[in-house]
């Protein structure tokens, strides 16, 4: 047993790391980049409130996703991206076309920077004064006793999250009317069972699609999401449901199969 427990953990010493949160839409991006070229790679779940220790030692900043990459510690999905269409050009996410690529990455950039910070404000501050929910989007996997310690000390962890992401009322309302923007631009981008950029799915369809997923609730979705109504409020609250169809569209053609490596609780221990 020991032996077994030592090949396996040479075989993934090696493999890239990467540290989430299950329900982010920033870090299903760096996962589906991952799965997407069939990567090998661990991943190391964090819990929101627990999780800045940890991240303050790996990377010296504490927001996820981070990847451990051949040593290097890459921050945040966009350049998680960037560093694995150097490492694993194929299959590719960047346009080949020059003008098709730039056209792609700009389009990123500006979802990343319009779309996905306040689409998470607006959705956060509908669903942090649910304990029960937020309990059990973030602590999926972990045992009874512990979920129960952490709904304890939500309260808590909800103080600090509200502060970080600077959501209250006034914040939210205006989240809410910069989503709708940042919708209709996309929803004017966007050609029913197609592409933002050329006839192939690129970076740009990634990122769409990633960011818009706690709202659309595509079932190919990395981990299983818990059922709320809560959602469902927001994204009707949102409208634009062409936009939301499309991301399950390409959802359904191009989140495929997951590429990660399952450890033993031993190779866990020691990839911690």
């Amino acid at each position: 047993m020991a032996q077994a427990a030592d090949t396996e953990s040479s075989r993934t010493e090696s493999l890239p790391v990467l540290w989430q949160f299950r329900m982010s839409h920033y870090n299903e991006k760096a996962r589906w980049a991952l799965d997407f070229k069939g990567i090998p790679h661990v991943r190391r779940t964090l819990v929101p409130g627990l999780h800045m220790v940890r991240l303050l030692r790996l990377s010296g900043q504490k927001q996820t996703p981070v990847l451990v990459l051949g040593g290097q510690v890459i921050v945040g999905s966009g350049e998680i991206i960037q560093a694995l269409e150097r490492a694993y050009p194929m299959p590719a996410l960047f346009p080949a076309e020059v003008s098709e690529r730039q056209r792609a990455l700009e389009l990123a950039r500006i979802l990343d920077d319009e779309l996905g910070p306040v689409l998470r404000v607006a959705l956060f501050h509908e669903i942090l004064p649910d304990s029960a929910l937020c309990t059990a989007l973030f602590t999926q996997g972990w045992g009874a006793p512990r979920r129960a310690l952490y709904r304890l000390a939500f309260p808590g962890v909800r103080v600090l999250m509200r502060r970080d992401m600077r959501i209250d009322a006034r914040t939210a309302q205006d989240a809410v009317e910069k989503t709708l923007v940042a919708l209709s631009r996309l929803d004017n981008l966007i050609r029913p069972a197609s592409y933002l950029v050329g006839d192939a799915f690129s970076v740009a369809d990634l990122t769409a699609a990633a960011l818009l997923s706690p709202v659309a609730r595509p079932p190919e979705f990395a981990y299983p999401m818990p059922q709320t109504d809560i959602v469902d409020r927001v994204r009707e609250r949102l409208g634009h449901q062409r936009v939301f169809d499309w991301c399950r569209f390409v959802y359904a053609k191009h989140r495929g199969r997951s590429a990660e490596v399952t450890l033993s609780k031993r190779a866990q221990a020691e990839h911690a």
